[in-house]
């Protein structure tokens, strides 16, 4: 089994001003494991096909991740974000699927 030790990005709210609220990305470290590496050509309206991982990453979970569990965004594995698409929750651990690139203006 493949190891994984990467950053999430949790899209905190953050009071930025009196009564403003916005999302601000916040990173955290962890490791894992890989445990499903599968991917796929999906047709788009772009030239290109997008890429579309439909991996899972079993991560250990800490107290922050287990708090903010819906607040997760992206995973960096292999020098790209991807977003979060499911997490399934087993203590310790979490196991995160993951589809296609992350597109911070997309969110």
């Amino acid at each position: 089994m493949a190891m994984f030790y990467g950053k999430i990005g949790y899209a905190i709210e953050e009071e930025t001003a009196p009564g403003v609220w916005e999302s601000v990305i916040t990173e955290k470290s962890y490791r894992g494991n890989i445990v499903r590496n599968n991917q796929r050509w999906q047709p788009s309206e772009n030239l290109n096909d997008d890429l579309v991982l439909n991996n899972q990453i079993s991560i250990i979970a800490d107290t922050f991740a287990l708090q903010n569990v819906g607040t997760m965004r992206y995973i960096t594995w292999a020098g790209i974000s991807w977003k979060i698409t499911n997490v399934d929750i087993q203590r310790p651990r979490l196991l995160l699927t993951i589809g296609g690139v992350y597109n911070a203006n997309a969110t």
